[in-house]
């Protein structure tokens, strides 16, 4: 059984926290960067979300769905929450969380104006470190406002390093690490490094708070028994302590190294300065604030109690210094003695250090070159930072915005519908700024990094998206909160697939529990699929963006200008895809419960309808035959067809709908392959357009194949992709070919031209909000996708199909070297190239050069076309944190052996798998 050794300590706390319930992941980074222009803290009446709660409401207002703070953790409810704050001397307030753009400020959208990094984490969160730079000078708040408002969407960003407020290096490297000396005692290490010439001071204010889980006009349904309380104890000599008290959480205390001021208020609305109206208490949110910054010691209690407290360390760091700060959270009452730092504070911070560099070791391959793990490690951990705590209870929000059709009266508005779900879990969030809310599709790829390290955490993210209270009773999985209803791919089988066989890989065994719940979760979803998107039940899908944001000629999520409809080629091919992989896992299941045969059968039969509809030929037929490409079609009112020739990534997505079947999985199913084969020979037309598979048309090792394109279509297709002067990027594939650089494609409609040209970085129309942009960028999650595809295809051919790489270079290649090209060039992005530039980030020269930025990895949500500079959201390490599951891949996979042993191979880490 290939296992992962476990006399690696973070792999044992992994173990534990399966095997024994010991909660070493209770506590972690589970804040959100941004709760403020949320649609949870959203209770206007025109749903203009960032306009109602905005960064200058967020430190006066209490929250009411969750906390936000910079380098921050808190238990998985997010009852007890810890954050550092910080004051130069010279800003208007205290820096508690990180500023940016609203959708309507920035040029191109919503966008974080500050410069931070998730340097390290283990699952567990054992051990964590986060950087953040933050300027001596006056952070430029107004400059860039203003700045941005005057530029254009042809225009680039303006960004921080652009103000002017980093010259000199005249700021502070702010570090934060997390240590667990048990599961629920977490020390805290806070330096801050003097970049700068000269002297300069500094408040550092760790912040310990409870969200208001207690106030009157909280739901009954989620109010806390009791008021939480924060108060001032007696301490050791040389230290100072508050006694934290929750009636759900239990008691503990909170120690900070020195005899420092304790500032305490409550998290509550400062109603005065908002709204004009008289206050219950003089000690609000912002108390601290008007303390530090104005001077006003009015603003906090004097009883030394609250809900809200900040040790206040004024520091003054020489030119090049750093000055530390120790402090420790742990579960225990007031009347606990003991010297809480000390060296074995130290002793066991050097452990989990040293244990996190032992666990990524263990899985990074011994192949992989130090740069690389370094970009893998940066990649993982951003993932691992980026879980928050998700609160929304359907029932009770759409009953304060008197929305909630269970009762009389209700007026529809945003996610009506959604009136049964009730989240409060810890989740993998996009980008805990740009987007803290959970996307359905990002999710399902965020599972494939995350089982490197957590193959656990990957699943129960899996099954969050399918439980009742996620899940709409009519199938639909929710997107995201501005619209639940909106339609992600259905990518989840794909991912529930792999993690079944990163599980197997792992413990030698099958979850069976996991399989069949979410293969019958998943079964609903498929249904709704089928019956809500295929509208006229001709195996051909809608669905809309797909996430594809911008990439079609029309928004696609709004009537068309020229009334009809569109068939999609990304929503049908994506659906093949679904209907192959709800296959496969039929197919494990009914090893253990023969009756899944039938359901073997079902999504056979579906793949091969879908297929039929969708390469059918002449003008009503996706595939164009002489352009060699899939298009979406446009279906008028009258019922004829035109095909939109936009070359984009929606054409190349009908090549991911192809999967390799084992020689053993046929066994393993004999009644449902003769069915199967019975069909066929009953309607031969089905098959007449796919890849020939079956008898006769095996490939290597007797391995059968099920795909959309056959091999004439998928040598034009990839033609097209594997072009420079197409799809083929320097870093990647790009969403849009560079063909319509000089062949812009234009619709007229009304005497309207609608026109898509190639757009290799940022977006130049608001569709969708503008702040992303499918129309030449790369993506890593559909890149990966194609990737998954080629290595099917190469198990099939292996050697016997080759092509030109890049097309028109005279260098053959088998897919398996097509998939590694396309994969180092991704890779490529984030490592230092020959001149020692990293292409992520671009001309900027900070990035580039200075040795205390540029092995700070940044993981944007795309790329340049032309260029691989980042874009887009600068924290998505959710889906793009993808590179390191394509680093650890490549680190490990042989073609050669990969052969021979078939799929499985791909996914099973060795016993000793990791570096040497």
């Amino acid at each position: 059984m290939a296992t992962r050794t476990i006399d690696v300590t973070e792999q044992k706390r992994l173990n534990e926290a399966r095997e024994t319930g010991i909660p070493w992941k209770k506590w972690g980074p589970y804040l959100s960067e941004r709760q403020w222009g949320t649609v949870r803290e959203d209770y206007s009446e025109d749903g203009d979300a960032w306009n109602f709660f905005a960064h200058d409401h967020a430190r006066s207002r209490a929250y009411r769905w969750g906390e936000d703070g910079i380098a921050g953790i808190s238990d998985d409810k997010q009852r007890l929450c810890f954050a550092l704050a910080l004051w130069n001397g010279k800003d208007p307030i205290l820096k508690e969380r990180l500023f940016g753009l609203t959708n309507s400020e920035g040029n191109h959208g919503e966008d974080v104006k500050e410069y931070y990094f998730y340097l390290d984490s283990t699952p567990t969160h054992s051990y964590m470190k986060y950087l953040y730079k933050y300027p001596q000078a006056a952070y430029p708040y107004a400059d860039l406002l203003e700045t941005n408002r005057r530029r254009n969407r042809n225009d680039m960003e303006y960004e921080l390093l652009d103000t002017g407020v980093f010259n000199e290096d005249r700021y502070f490297d702010v570090f934060v690490e997390y240590a667990k000396a048990g599961p629920e005692d977490i020390l805290v290490k806070i330096t801050a490094a003097n970049r700068g010439p000269e002297a300069a001071e500094l408040h550092l204010l760790p912040t310990l708070w409870f969200r208001n889980d207690w106030a009157s006009w909280i739901a009954e349904s989620n109010r806390a028994a009791a008021k939480p309380n924060l108060r001032q104890i007696e301490a050791a000599a040389g230290t100072s302590a508050v006694a934290a008290a929750h009636s759900l959480l239990g008691e503990f205390i909170f120690s900070c190294e020195g005899e420092v001021p304790l500032l305490f208020t409550d998290n509550t609305t400062n109603h005065e300065r908002l709204f004009g109206q008289k206050n219950e208490s003089p000690y609000v949110k912002d108390g601290i604030n008007d303390c530090v910054v104005q001077g006003n010691q009015g603003t906090v209690n004097p009883e030394k109690q609250g809900t809200k407290v900040a040790a206040h360390y004024q520091v003054n760091v020489s030119a090049g210094q750093t000055q530390v700060i120790r402090l420790r959270l742990s579960k225990g009452s007031a009347d606990q003695k003991g010297n809480p730092f000390g060296k074995p504070f130290d002793d066991v911070f050097a452990a989990r250090l040293r244990e996190a560099d032992e666990f990524y070791k263990s899985v990074t391959p011994p192949s992989v070159n130090e740069d690389a793990a370094n970009v893998m490690r940066q990649a993982i951990a951003g993932m691992l930072w980026s879980k928050q705590f998700f609160f929304f209870d359907g029932d009770n929000w759409l009953d304060e915005h008197n929305s909630n059709p269970l009762h009389t009266g209700y007026r529809n508005a945003r996610n009506s519908e959604w009136f049964h779900m009730l989240n409060e879990d810890i989740v993998s969030m996009p980008d805990k700024w740009e987007y803290p809310w959970y996307a359905a599709w990002d999710l399902a790829f965020h599972t494939l990094p995350l089982s490197i390290v957590d193959p656990d955490f990957a699943k129960e993210q899996m099954e969050l998206m399918l439980r009742g209270a996620y899940l709409h009773p009519s199938g639909q999985m929710p997107a995201y909160e501005w619209n639940f209803s909106d339609v992600n791919p259905p990518v989840h089988a794909f991912a529930t697939l792999f993690l079944q066989r990163t599980g197997q890989a792992l413990r030698g065994e099958v979850d069976l529990d996991f399989l069949r719940t979410t293969f019958n979760k998943l079964l609903l979803n498929f249904t709704w699929w089928v019956n809500r998107k295929d509208r006229f039940g001709k195996n051909v899908f809608e669905g809309g963006f797909l996430g594809l944001d911008n990439i079609g000629v029309f928004d696609r999520s709004a009537p068309l200008p020229t009334g009809g409809h569109l068939e999609q080629a990304d929503g049908t091919a994506w659906m093949a895809l679904f209907s192959q992989n709800m296959m496969e896992l039929a197919v494990e299941l009914a090893v253990n419960d023969p009756t899944y045969q039938d359901m073997v059968v079902k999504f056979a039969e579906h793949f091969y309808f879908i297929a039929a509809a969708m390469n059918k030929p002449g003008q009503d037929g996706m595939w164009d035959e002489e352009d060699g490409f899939y298009y979406d079609l446009l279906r008028l009112p009258d019922g004829s067809a035109t095909r939109l020739k936009v070359r984009s990534m929606v054409g190349l997505l009908p090549l991911c709908a192809t999967t390799v079947v084992e020689k053993r999985q046929r066994e393993l199913v004999p009644r449902a392959l003769a069915a199967m084969q019975r069909r066929l020979l009953r309607i031969p037309e089905l098959k007449e357009t796919i890849h020939p598979t079956g008898p006769g048309h095996l490939g290597v090792a007797e391995r059968g194949i099920i795909a959309l394109l056959n091999p004439e279509r998928l040598r034009r297709v990839l033609t097209k992709m594997l072009d420079e002067n197409e799809f083929l990027g320097p870093y990647g594939i790009r969403a849009l070919s560079k063909f319509h650089e000089q062949h812009p494609f234009v619709f007229h409609v009304q005497g309207q031209d609608y026109r898509v040209d190639y757009l290799p970085a940022e977006s130049n129309t608001g569709m969708f909000g503008g702040n992303s942009n499918w129309r030449g960028p790369v993506w890593m999650p559909v890149n990966a996708m194609l990737i998954r595809a080629l290595l099917n295809f190469y198990l099939y051919y292996g050697d016997n199909f080759k092509i030109e790489c890049p097309t028109g270079s005279g260098k053959m290649m088998n897919l398996f070297e097509v998939a590694k090209e396309i994969s180092d060039r991704l890779i490529g992005t984030f490592l230092r190239d020959a001149q020692g530039r990293r292409p992520v980030y671009g001309g900027t020269e900070k990035f580039q050069t200075d040795p205390h930025w540029r092995d700070l990895i940044l993981f944007y949500e795309y790329f340049h076309g032309d260029n691989g500079a980042g874009l887009g959201a600068s924290h998505q390490t959710g889906w793009t944190g993808l590179v390191a599951k394509l680093i650890q891949l490549f680190g490990m996979l042989d073609a050669k052996k990969l052969l021979e042993a078939g799929k499985e191979m791909a996914l099973v880490r060795d016993a000793s798998g990791g570096r040497k």
